[in-house]
């Protein structure tokens, strides 16, 4: 693996062909939510207990999909 910085302040990452490609994806999905919330002013208390409204909400609307 070989990173550096480019020219207008970017990085690259070079590996090989070998690394697996599902764990590379997650490792690009969470750089793109560091690159996305690097400017948020949100406090994470309050973005867990959005999460959370979320996902109980989504499991009271889907959750006869899943169980008997």
């Amino acid at each position: 693996m070989v990173i550096e910085r480019i020219e207008n302040n970017q990085i690259k990452i070079t590996l090989s062909s070998g690394v697996d490609t599902f764990g590379l994806q997650r490792l690009i999905d969470y750089v793109n939510y560091l690159e996305a919330t690097a400017d948020s002013k949100a406090e994470q208390a309050k973005v867990d207990r959005l999460a959370d409204e979320v996902n109980e909400s989504w499991w009271s609307k889907n959750k006869s999909r899943f169980t008997k």
